[in-house]
Formats: C-alpha cells, sequence, structure tokens
C-alpha cells in the first residue's frame, strides 16, 4: 500500500513539473513576422517582469484618437545584461517602436526596437532570432 501511495505522489510531482512549460509560448503562437509594425507614441508604463517585459505606449492617429498598445520585450535579466533598466523608459518620453504585430488583432505586439527622438535605440528584441522571434 505504501508503494502504491508513493507511486501516485510520484507520479503527479512529475506532471506538476511540466506545468510550466505549458505556459510558456513561443513567437510565433501569438505574433506574426509577416505583420511589422512601427509606432510613434508616448510611454505610459515601462513594466520589467518576469517572465517578460512590457512596454505600454499612447499611440496617436491622424483623427487624434489615442490608443494604448503593449509590446513584449524580452525578460528583465536579459534588459539588464544590455544595459536596459526600469529607468530607461520614464512616462511621457516620446518614442518609436518597432515590432510585430499580435495574430489575434489585439493592440499587442512583440517589441524589436526602441527609437528615442534623439536617435538613441533599444533593443527588444533579442538577436538570432532568440525564442524565436524572427531575424528581421
Amino acid at each position: 500500500m505504501k508503494r502504491l501511495a508513493f507511486l501516485i505522489v510520484s507520479g503527479i510531482a512529475l506532471l506538476m513539473v511540466g506545468v510550466p512549460a505549458w505556459a510558456h509560448h513561443g513567437f510565433a503562437a501569438e505574433f506574426d513576422a509577416d505583420k511589422p509594425l512601427k509606432m510613434k507614441g508616448t510611454v505610459v508604463k515601462w513594466d520589467l517582469i518576469n517572465p517578460h517585459s512590457w512596454l505600454e505606449i499612447a499611440v496617436k492617429d491622424d483623427d487624434g484618437k489615442v490608443a494604448n498598445w503593449r509590446f513584449e520585450g524580452p525578460p528583465p535579466n536579459t534588459l539588464f545584461r544590455l544595459g536596459v533598466t526600469k529607468d530607461s523608459l520614464p512616462p511621457g518620453t516620446e518614442v518609436m517602436v518597432e515590432g510585430y504585430a499580435a495574430k489575434d488583432g489585439s493592440n499587442r505586439a512583440s517589441g524589436k526596437n526602441v527609437t528615442f527622438a534623439d536617435g538613441r535605440k533599444l533593443i527588444l528584441g533579442v538577436a538570432g532570432g532568440a525564442e524565436g522571434r524572427p531575424d528581421k
């Protein structure tokens, strides 16, 4: 009886180890490499949270209507190694963001580059197509 209980508990434990892997996604699951976009806007929020960072910008269209867009970036540790910090994108900063549109048509995208008004750039996409990001 003890052996059966041990096997059941061990089996459940092994199944639970794989659960986090199911939750993670690749680029192609959510974003479309054939739909690159460039958006100019003002930083609303910059979240350096795991498993991915998020940049939210307010984008004004030709009619003056404002829509917020969220750009997914790499994990904070990756950005820290590139010299990017929580202070790199303060709210109110005007930026141009390049990325790839979400497949579901929402105001989300996978971020690639952020360019400041003075020409400085931050790289959000991981070079070399890591994590399934296209190398375009």
